[in-house]
């Protein structure tokens, strides 16, 4: 009977303790979510970059008070170029991993990561411009 009482016991334990676990399993996951974006913006060029580009881009923003349509076009761009950059790293970081001698294969894995940044960016660009220059022209005239 004792045994019976020790398993349910256990059972109960582990079913008040599984929420908190999972808790502490997604903060895990946050934690190491944050490095990954930390390692990007200690180790990347283009990531520190492209993150100073965005910053500009918010004050820019703010400076000519852009409409809440435009805020948003604004941060789904700045977050596509972000994110391309930081798949770009992990690619060429796998790629690294798997070899360190030349390879054709390996060679076209990091050019077509590194197209989809410059896919990305072109197109922030070509937003940028479409967002700030008609809030130029009204600085001007």
């Amino acid at each position: 009977m004792k045994h019976s009482n020790k398993v349910h016991l256990d059972v109960l334990r582990r079913r008040i303790s599984a929420p908190f676990k999972k808790e502490r399993v997604h903060l895990i996951s946050f934690y190491h979510a944050w490095n990954g974006i930390v390692y990007a913006l200690k180790t990347q060029p283009n990531f520190r970059f492209h993150f100073f580009a965005a910053f500009c881009v918010i004050a820019a923003g703010f400076f000519f008070k852009v409409s809440t349509i435009e805020w948003i076009v604004i941060g789904f761009t700045i977050m596509t170029v972000l994110v391309a950059e930081t798949v770009n790293t992990a690619i060429e970081s796998v790629v690294d991993l798997l070899t360190d001698k030349y390879h054709l294969d390996a060679r076209r894995a990091k050019d077509v990561s590194a197209g989809m940044v410059l896919i990305a960016v072109v197109f922030s660009v070509f937003v940028g411009l479409l967002i700030f220059v008609p809030h130029i022209n009204n600085l001007l005239t």
